[in-house]
């Protein structure tokens, strides 16, 4: 079950972050899933279609995003997840002016499966300090 999960996991992250590809969404995500901490600390996003809009706005204002996993351990139904985002702020989505400015963003993402599908992901990053960077 471990290593299904963790290329559930590479493929959720690929498909869903660095293609953009939205029917990757409603193919992992579980109609009960739900995501904690994104993008800020105290965000909770529930079920597919609300996760689905919560990227889209993500990705007009960061277009490019690529996420690369930097290191993941699975035990039975669990991944843990250590990435590194880069990306380029293009759009204006975040209440002030696109800036053109590159960012790195280093983040931790705990997700857990459910019948081969994401039901839980507790988001661990800095989006307040990534804001003050774009500024």
């Amino acid at each position: 079950m471990s290593g299904r999960n963790k290329d559930l996991a590479r493929r959720w992250f690929e498909e869903v972050w660095n293609q953009g590809n939205e029917s990757a969404i409603a193919e992992l995500y579980h109609a009960q899933g739900q995501s904690i901490g994104f993008p800020e600390s105290d965000s909770v996003i529930r079920g597919p279609q609300e996760f689905a809009a919560t990227c889209r706005r993500f990705r007009s204002v960061f277009p490019d995003i690529h996420v690369t996993l930097n290191e993941l351990v699975a035990e039975e139904d669990k991944v843990s997840v250590l990435w590194t985002a880069t990306m380029t702020h293009l759009g204006d989505g975040l209440g002030f002016p696109a800036s053109s400015k590159s960012a790195t963003l280093i983040g931790s993402t705990f997700m857990r499966f459910k019948d081969g599908k994401v039901i839980e992901g507790r988001n661990h990053l800095d989006f307040h300090g990534l804001l003050l960077k774009l500024r």
